[in-house]
């Protein structure tokens, strides 16, 4: 099978990162060694490709009920620009993925599932949507970075990310321009450190990793 790969891939190389194989993908596993790069998140910072990730945007007067109805944790309670963790679920109550949504809007939420799980959980949201309610898998659309560790914020300070971004609390997220890119900024720092998750136009992903 072939394997895809991100719009990263010409940088990974570059930089000489060991390539395999994940979820049919060719993902970079690590550039100088697993050490090195784990002290780099814990004491200073680490910027991950994790462009693999699918991503679908519900939109619409229907969209918050209608995400609802495919997960566990309850979407409804979710104020504008804050993000949950949940599982979603078939008829028969078994998991297909965990998943984050975000409520980027008051009728637009975004549903980010498993690189390896994106097309079932693609198949079960187009098969349980319904008509009225407008949606698209992004997944190839956009890229996604990670910028995790103590000195991310500092970091995304350099690049000029607005108040806004930098003051969100855990599992905020909020539309900004970063280093003269329009994106979604997220907060869930899932590696246990201060992060990012920068959700961007994939033709602007090797511009933004360079800076």
């Amino acid at each position: 099978e072939e394997l895809r790969e991100t719009p990263l891939a010409d940088e990974h190389r570059a930089l000489g990162a060991r390539l395999v194989p994940f979820a049919g993908w060719r993902m970079p596993v690590q550039y100088e060694g697993i050490k090195k790069e784990h002290d780099a998140v814990r004491t200073r910072a680490g910027l991950f490709d994790v462009s693999h990730m699918g991503e679908i945007v519900v939109e619409g007067p229907n969209a918050v009920a209608a995400v609802d109805r495919l997960v566990t944790n309850d979407v409804a309670k979710l104020d504008v620009g804050r993000a949950l963790y949940t599982v979603c679920c078939n008829e028969s109550g078994f998991i297909l993925d965990d998943l984050i949504v975000y409520r980027l809007e008051a009728e637009k939420i975004l549903v980010v599932c498993n690189a390896s799980n994106r097309d079932k959980i693609v198949s079960h949201f187009a098969k349980n949507l319904s008509l009225e309610t407008p949606w698209n898998d992004v997944s190839d659309a956009w890229a996604l970075l990670a910028l995790q560790g103590p000195k991310a914020h500092a970091v995304m300070t350099e690049l000029g990310a607005p108040e806004a971004l930098l003051d969100r609390d855990p599992f905020g997220v909020t539309r900004a321009t970063v280093a003269g890119v329009d994106l979604w900024a997220a907060r869930t720092g899932y590696t246990g450190e201060d992060g990012f998750e920068l959700y961007l136009p994939a033709a602007a992903a090797g511009d933004l990793w360079q800076k």
